[in-house]
């Protein structure tokens, strides 16, 4: 009643029931004794028998739920309730007017088209409703009939009544819907399917206790909104932990709409639960940059070099350069890119940035007008160990393709740098400051050739080739445990399409604004993740139990690995950028003249394989990189944390 009152959808739907019942016994009446009859009938008891029975249905609606049910979704289980409200109204009317009347010259065939009369008027709006709202009347009236595993249902929207209906159309569905948790308090004690809107997420508790007394306690708790945020899925996380379910998510509704009949649940990735709220991006400024115009990708076969060929593709380059020294990465990304553009011209081109004569013809033979450098060696320990080639790739090779852009009048070149490149602790981020280094050298000289160099920052890449991620992945289907260097060590994540599209919003700023000339962007990452707790996620993801199922080791800190991130140096001056989630840093300029004397002494020191030397030249450029401090490969090689 409560519910009745507060809710205006109900109550109008109370309304018309009352005013249906009130109408069913008249036409009942004037069906059986026809028209010549009808007015004497109506004279004898049609005014009070059409009150009494709108009262007794109103009633019995209540009792049977009737309006809890959501007329877009009707469904067999309402036409049930609808009957059950028709017979008790009937059965308790009749012996009501036979005790004011005696029932004189009420015919006996009365109740039974009553009751057909009621049931006809009720039913009939709902189900013509939800043919209009859905614009089709095949599967209407629908109802799960059986099923094996009692799940609840987070979401009470159209999403929902997707899933619901998928489910009543395959009868050997092995999940059973017992209940439904609102995101939002507005359709709680509404039904959908027949299924009831319990409460909302604070109150899962309570509704797994209840529905546990009933002999239907839940084991999942499956998601049915496509656009749950990061915050709120590590909410839908934790409240499934405490109450022991398992958390899933339903199909996406394109998928259910084409006719899926057996709805497959998908698990709950890592993603879902580090992701953010979306950041509005200026789109028609990212197509500005792209649309009509050459476009080369160095990298493109490593995980960020793909994703931006993904989206950079999406906005209509005039042509698509691809350049990457690993055969086997370019032929993926050049396939999957000639399946997701056929008619994109594209060039895809064996080259190793170490190599300045293979750059250059490169460019020669594409005239790129925006360059993404993405060629990078960024695998901590691997660099460690193989200090030289980090160097040649990260610092000689950006210098290359900086030098290739400057000579043939590139419009804009954007290098992919990273949060180990402040105050840098292993040789990658050493590297990687210096790749900093040259590129914004060049872009305070730009006014001589017209070439803008912008720099993107950002953390880790969620699932990139040699992260901690991945790593975390094989040790759980190797059955644990997983290593986690130290306790309270804390990395920031993004995923990587979200950090494409970030680094695509930060390039139309820097390749369109003057104020940005010389500046460093650098992405938000929002707050840094602990690497324990992101172990401890990833083991409940994959359904077992932290320090039970699979044990979780601290290897300890290894030498020169710092606890946290961070990314920017303390020289570096954070100004405003004028868009959401973008920060701008005024970074320290080095002469170029001079970088580049050291550059070249540096480049001789790894071709004539020297480390002591080159190593010793790094610390000089890099002032904050202590390389007696480096960590032994061995222990690099037993570490999680990078």
């Amino acid at each position: 009643m409560v519910k009745l009152i507060t809710s205006s959808r109900a109550f109008v739907a109370f309304l018309h029931d009352i005013a249906m019942a009130a109408l069913s016994f008249a036409l009942a009446l004037y069906l059986r004794v026809g028209e010549a009859q009808f007015a004497h009938h109506a004279d004898s008891y049609l005014l009070e028998g059409m009150l009494v029975f709108a009262g007794i249905v109103g009633v019995a609606g209540m009792v049977f739920g009737l309006y809890r049910g959501v007329w877009r979704y009707a469904s067999l289980d309402d036409m049930m309730a609808i009957a059950k409200t028709a017979a008790v109204a009937v059965l308790i009317f009749f012996p009501i007017m036979f005790m004011y009347s005696r029932l004189a010259d009420v015919p006996r065939s009365l109740p039974i088209i009553n009751a057909f009369v009621l049931m006809a008027l009720l039913g009939a709006p709902r189900i013509a409703y939800r043919i209009v709202r859905d614009r089709r009347v095949d599967q209407v009236l629908t109802r799960d009939r059986r099923a094996q595993t009692p799940v609840l249902i987070y979401g009470a929207g159209d999403e929902a009544e997707l899933f619901l209906r998928a489910l009543v159309r395959d009868r050997t569905s092995p999940y059973w819907a017992v209940g439904i948790v609102a995101q939002k308090p507005g359709r709680v004690g509404r039904r959908i399917h027949g299924v009831e809107v319990y409460a909302t997420l604070a109150d899962l508790s309570a509704v797994v206790s209840r529905l546990a007394r009933r002999g239907r306690r839940p084991r999942q708790l499956i998601i049915s909104r496509p656009d749950i945020s990061g915050e709120d899925m590590r909410q839908l996380f934790d409240a499934a932990e405490v109450n022991g379910l398992t958390l899933s998510r339903a199909p996406r509704p394109t998928e259910l709409r084409e006719g899926v009949r057996a709805p497959e649940l998908r698990p709950v990735a890592l993603e879902d639960l580090l992701g953010r709220a979306p950041v509005t991006l200026d789109r028609g400024a990212m197509q500005t940059l792209i649309r009509g115009r050459r476009v080369m990708i160095t990298g493109a076969g490593g995980s960020i070099g793909a994703e931006l060929v993904r989206q950079v593709s999406d906005f209509a380059p005039s042509s698509l350069t691809l350049l990457d020294h690993s055969e086997f990465a370019l032929y993926q990304v050049d396939q999957e890119l000639g399946e997701r553009h056929p008619d994109l011209p594209r060039e895809a081109m064996l080259v190793d940035v170490r190599d300045r004569h293979r750059v250059t013809a490169a460019f020669a033979d594409t005239s790129p007008e925006i360059v993404f450098h993405a060629a990078a060696l960024k695998h901590v320990p691997m660099v460690e160990t193989n200090p030289l080639e980090g160097i040649l790739t990260n610092v000689v090779g950006t210098r290359h393709v900086a030098d290739a852009c400057r000579d043939a009048g590139t419009t804009a070149m954007v290098l992919i740098s990273t949060d180990k490149a402040v105050n840098p602790t292993n040789v990658m981020g050493a590297s990687k400051r210096l790749a900093e280094a040259w590129c914004q050298a060049l872009d305070v000289v730009r006014q001589d050739t017209g070439t803008r160099f912008i720099t993107v920052r950002f953390g880790n890449v969620l699932g990139s080739t040699g992260s901690v991620v991945p790593l975390f992945q094989r040790q759980l289907e190797a059955g644990g445990p997983l290593t986690v260097t130290h306790q309270d060590v804390t990395r920031y994540f993004m995923t990587v399409h979200e950090a494409v599209e970030l680094v695509l919003q930060a390039s139309a700023l820097g390749a369109t604004e003057d104020g940005y000339s010389g500046k460093l962007f650098v992405l938000d990452m929002g707050e840094p993740v602990r690497i324990e707790d992101l172990a401890r996620k990833m083991i409940r993801l994959a359904g077992r139990e932290p320090d039970v199922d699979v044990e979780i080791v601290i290897t300890g800190l290894r030498p020169g690995e710092k606890l946290h991130e961070e990314l920017l140096h303390a020289s570096e001056n954070l100004v405003e950028s004028g868009r959401e989630s973008i920060l701008l840093a005024a970074p320290r300029a080095a002469d170029e003249k001079l970088l580049a004397r050291a550059f070249d002494e540096l480049e001789a020191h790894c071709r004539g394989g020297d480390a002591d030397a080159a190593l010793g030249a790094l610390a000089r450029l890099v002032p904050e990189f202590d390389h007696n401090a480096r960590p032994d490969s061995a222990a690099e090689a037993t570490g999680a944390a990078e």
